[in-house]
């Protein structure tokens, strides 16, 4: 699947000190606004659209997001990243459980993007360097008028946060949570996603795909992928025969 890699990026002409980033922080370009869909999380998705737009108001400028494992954070996060790059001059998405052992020194001049993503806070939430680094991150952008767009698995009261002037930052927030998909809302998100490949997945075929996939998204486009090439080498429409045939089901 294409990716496109983000490495270390600064303006030659500013006299600000340039953003020194590891190389490798990768974002996924079939990870867009238009292929999430979104079930119960429209108004999340509508927010996260207004903040990766050129105009945007202050009380739009943070957003965090929470939610379990396969509904959707990580992809809204990069796809923010995806869509505000048609505008900013920089957007960064940081995904701190890869990113961790780097320290929070990872966290400098990051005011110097027009976005900011902030992917799986939990990974240093506790750690009070991180949360240190953070509440000055926060301030910063908010100086510099940047937009931060954050995710966890947990809500902002559930974090695991020890910093007082942090945990008081994260109450500016607009907190949404992510719920999962219900099985009708996977298959048409299957389907959305077919469909932007260029091909058209019937109804009894998703099914069948949620009735024996694994129950992640994840895992689903993944297998759909794999279903997707198979079908294009061996010249055969996705139908259950053809699934079993390929998937030994």
């Amino acid at each position: 699947m294409p990716i496109r890699a983000i490495s270390r990026v600064t303006d030659p002409g500013s006299s600000m000190n340039p953003i020194q980033l590891p190389l490798g922080v990768r974002l996924r370009d079939d990870a867009t606004l238009v292929n999430f869909y979104p079930g119960a999380n429209a108004v999340a998705l509508g927010y996260v659209e207004r903040l990766a737009s050129p105009q945007v108001s202050w009380t739009d400028e943070l957003i965090y997001l929470w939610g379990g494992i396969g509904v959707g954070r990580s992809h809204l996060l990069q796809a923010a990243c995806l869509q505000a790059d048609e505008w900013a001059d920089l957007t960064l998405y940081l995904p701190l459980e890869q990113l961790a052992h780097y320290g929070p020194s990872l966290l400098d001049n990051l005011e110097q993007a027009d976005l900011v993503c902030l992917d799986n806070l939990d990974a240093v939430a506790g750690d009070p360097q991180w949360e240190l680094a953070l509440f000055h991150l926060f301030n910063r952008l908010r100086d510099a008028g940047r937009r931060l767009l954050l995710s966890a698995s947990l809500s902002p009261r559930a974090l695991p946060i020890k910093l007082p002037d942090l945990r008081s930052r994260l109450t500016l927030a607009l907190v949404f949570q992510l719920h999962p998909l219900s099985d009708e809302d996977k298959l048409r998100a299957l389907q959305l996603r077919a469909s932007r490949r260029g091909f058209n997945l019937p109804d009894d075929v998703g099914r069948f795909i949620l009735s024996r996939g694994g129950r992640s998204m994840t895992a689903l486009f993944d297998l759909l992928e794999q279903l997707d090439q198979a079908s294009l080498q061996a010249q055969r429409k996705l139908t259950i025969p053809f699934l079993k045939e390929t998937l030994n089901w």
